[in-house]
């Protein structure tokens, strides 16, 4: 008779439940086999539990021994599967009664002694197995992560033997605490930054409605300052948005100690990164740093050095709010809703075609350089602010007056008067403006005539796609919500029209200085 323990094989932040058959075979040759569709780290289970076994002074049974993960068509991955072959053959073989491990799932990995060591995903393994009406047993270091599931029971021993004492009654585990609920580290304070007072208006609309933003300068000019200064604008992550954060950062083991935080991601890839880096992939399909960034910002410095494979595959996800990793045998969904703040210089040589110490080769450099990033994904980003060298006379001036908790305070304030507009609304509307679309959006707009027929004109004149007219829409909503306005009107949605970055083929689009020429077009 085969004995069975229920563990989880995780898809994406997805733990799917996987029975362990363990079944004693008298007749034929000693072995110990793992069929079930596993990997090598599963595969390799048997070796780690054999010599746990030893370290507890244990033997295998004599004769074949078949442990079957079930469903044999779902994949098994990772290191999580050696506690639960061990407990069943545990069971098999008399050790613990079965029916102690009737009301339990277990993950966790087997070291050389008989401890049970830390594996990832304890979070996602707890939700499920209390989905499933079960209790989960993992390693005691996990423990505290795994109490956030909330009514899920939980066991985390340190090691083999204390956890058959425990079924056995010599010994009683008790449930661990949830880890601590940390404040996130005091960032940067705008103050620091001095002049720029259009692109700090920039980044206080982006973090108000959840915009994605581009600065384009020189070096120098304070565009990483800025982007590293957005998150401490963000209001706190909510219940629901911590739960879904907490759980990719589960999977992609970053939760250290079971400590979770309020505070909204903030992931700076390199421009090194590949585009399974960003996007999620890999043998195992780790997430990638858009999901690590999921309700949260993803700061792309240096955007056209990424490469162009990696940059395109980033469009889908910010459209969709989610990427779907495509293998052979499964396709894997991480959630990725993120607020991209991206920085380029306008050429390679970092000057631009303007000013002192312009470069030579203008306006060829720019059009080369900027055109290693695409149109398509410049079209997803609803602000592009050119940053101009601060001046001798900026840098001597005092710090500003206003700071980081005076324009969070104007930020809560314009995010509230969304989530009140959507609450009313019911399940139709959104509570982020970035997020708005279809007749929602029309509705919040509320634009009026002259607004109206501003939009119109800048569309007709071939300056605005159909994702444009929208992100443009929304954008205007965001500025007329931090202006406390009801309805949005024709300064709204020119303020909206400068940010929104066009390409013609005759100009230099990117280069700093394109506003001016673009507003004389329009006649503001």
């Amino acid at each position: 008779m085969a004995s069975r323990v229920v563990t989880v094989a995780f898809e994406g932040v997805e733990a799917r439940r996987v029975e362990v058959e363990v079944q004693r075979v008298a007749a034929g040759q000693s072995a110990f086999v793992v069929v079930g569709l596993a990997d090598k780290a599963v595969g390799e289970a048997r070796e780690r539990v054999r010599a746990a076994f030893a370290g507890l002074g244990l033997a295998l049974p004599h004769g074949r021994v078949v442990a079957n993960l079930a469903p044999a068509d779902m994949p098994k991955e990772g290191n999580h599967f050696d506690l639960p072959i061990a407990l069943a053959l545990m069971s098999a073989m008399g050790i613990i009664p079965q029916d102690a491990l009737d009301g339990w799932a277990a993950i966790g990995e087997l070291n050389l002694n008989g401890g049970i060591a830390a594996v990832a995903g304890a979070l996602p393994a707890a939700v499920a197995a209390g989905a499933l009406g079960l209790g989960l047993i993992c390693p005691e270091a996990c423990g505290p992560e795994a109490a956030w599931a909330g009514e899920t029971a939980i066991l985390a021993p340190r090691s083999l033997i204390a956890l058959v004492n425990h079924f056995r009654g010599t010994q009683v585990l008790s449930a661990p605490k949830p880890g601590p609920m940390i404040d996130g580290a005091v960032g940067p304070d705008l103050k620091e930054v001095k002049g720029q007072e259009n692109a700090k208006r920039a980044l206080e609309i982006a973090a108000a409605g959840g915009h994605n933003l581009l600065y384009v300068g020189p070096p120098g000019s304070g565009k990483s300052m800025l982007a590293q200064r957005l998150a401490g604008l963000l209001p706190p992550l909510t219940a629901r948005e911590l739960l879904e954060t907490s759980l990719v950062h589960s999977v992609a083991g970053l939760i250290a100690k079971g400590a979770l935080t309020r505070a909204r991601p903030f992931r700076a890839p390199h421009h090194s990164a590949t585009m399974a880096a960003l996007t999620g992939g890999g043998v195992r399909v780790r997430p990638g740093e858009v999901s690590l960034a999921h309700n949260g910002v993803l700061f792309l410095d240096e955007l056209p050095e990424f490469s162009a494979q990696a940059l395109d595959s980033l469009r889908q996800p910010l459209e969709r709010d989610e990427v779907i990793v495509a293998r052979a045998n499964a396709h894997v969904r991480y959630p990725a809703r993120v607020q991209l703040v991206a920085a380029m210089n306008p050429c390679r040589c970092g000057q631009g075609g303007l000013g002192r110490g312009a470069c030579g080769k203008a306006p060829r450099c720019q059009q080369t350089y900027q055109g290693r990033v695409s149109g398509p994904l410049l079209d997803r980003i609803d602000l592009a602010v050119d940053v101009p060298p601060v001046t001798a006379a900026d840098l001597a001036l005092p710090p500003p007056s206003e700071g980081t908790a005076e324009v969070a305070a104007r930020v809560a304030a314009a995010r509230a008067m969304a989530a009140d507009r959507a609450e009313r609304a019911g399940d139709g509307g959104s509570p982020l403006n970035a997020r708005a679309e279809g007749a929602w959006l029309e509705t919040i707009a509320g634009l009026d005539a002259p607004a109206k027929a501003l939009l119109t004109k800048a569309a007709e004149a071939n300056a605005l796609t159909a994702r444009g007219w929208t992100r443009t829409l929304r954008l205007a909503r965001t500025i007329a919500d931090l202006e406390g306005a009801g309805a949005v009107r024709r300064v709204h949605v020119a303020e909206a029209l400068i940010y929104r970055r066009i390409a013609p083929t005759s100009s230099p689009a990117l280069s700093p200085g394109v506003a001016a020429p673009r507003a004389r077009v329009f006649g503001w």
